[in-house]
């Protein structure tokens, strides 16, 4: 199974590579080499590679850099998306790309399934939801994956900039109103591989168990994290109102997805994300 993973570099890119299964010729070209912006590009890694799955794990992921260039935003979340999924039209290639909760506006009162209607509140979220739409559009044998508040142990997210912030400061103040799922992207890179080589199409949705406010997923950092001893000391972890931590893009009050279809194919529940959480910081601190 000769596979491409486009946006090799970022977190998802680097955590697919590494969790790869055996058996699996995985193509990763540099960004350099893959600008998934030039259709040359990926006419060359799509149509003459010849793989025999696309994982597109590249997305603009900057949500408040979204509201200030929305052009860029939709180049990479949508234009782009729909040349890589034509050109996996053409060639008969299965491709497997990740979206986002983002694309609900967040007003349920009960986790959202696959098939609720989107209605997405930012700019990113808007982008995100083109891409779904662009892949439907090119009739591409598709599988698309929605996530949530993903972290890693490298690149830019939730987690190192709470570690970061933390060391720096006795206070901090985190939004304790908005409520989703964060989600180990090791237990996403997992859950790709295994849906990749059923026969389903669609959408799917797929993050960590249980749930909780950005708030209780800052209290939970620092407490794994000071026992591990990455932090030497517990600032103050105080819950504020999203009212008043204002941002370019307005994000959505209640984003928890339903995983029922998920767990339909591939059976059981995934791990809790206070669970994940805490075996990432533990290989975190022994990296250091």
């Amino acid at each position: 199974m000769k596979c491409l993973v486009i946006g090799s570099g970022g977190q998802l890119g680097r955590a697919l590579q590494a969790r790869a299964p055996a058996g699996a010729e995985v193509i990763a070209p540099a960004e350099a080499d893959c600008d998934l912006t030039n259709a040359a590009h990926m006419k060359r890694w799509i149509e003459d590679a010849g793989p025999d799955i696309i994982f597109n794990a590249a997305a603009y992921t900057n949500v408040d850099g979204a509201e200030r260039d929305a052009a860029a935003a939709k180049l990479v979340n949508a234009t782009s998306v729909g040349r890589i999924a034509e050109a996996a039209a053409r060639t008969g290639t299965r491709l497997i790309h990740v979206s986002t909760d983002f694309v609900f506006d967040g007003e349920a009162n009960r986790p959202y399934v696959s098939d609720d209607p989107p209605n997405p509140l930012s700019v990113y979220g808007r982008t995100k939801l083109d891409g779904e739409r662009a892949i439907a559009a090119a009739g591409a044998d598709a599988l698309i994956v929605r996530t949530a508040w993903v972290y890693a142990e490298q690149g830019r997210n939730f987690v190192l900039t709470m570690l970061r912030l933390m060391s720096e400061r006795d206070e901090i103040k985190v939004v304790a109103d908005q409520f989703g799922t964060p989600t180990y992207v090791g237990d996403l890179a997992d859950c790709l591989w295994r849906l990749a080589p059923h026969g389903d199409a669609g959408i799917y949705h797929f993050t960590n168990e249980g749930s909780g406010s950005w708030y209780d997923f800052a209290v939970a950092i620092q407490e794994e994290a000071v026992a591990v001893e990455i932090l030497k000391k517990a600032a103050a972890v105080l819950p504020i109102a999203a009212r008043d931590y204002p941002t370019p893009a307005a994000r959505p009050r209640f984003s928890v997805l339903d995983k029922s279809k998920t767990r339909a194919v591939l059976g059981g529940n995934g791990r809790h994300w206070r669970g994940a959480l805490r075996e990432m910081l533990a290989r975190l601190a022994s990296a250091g």
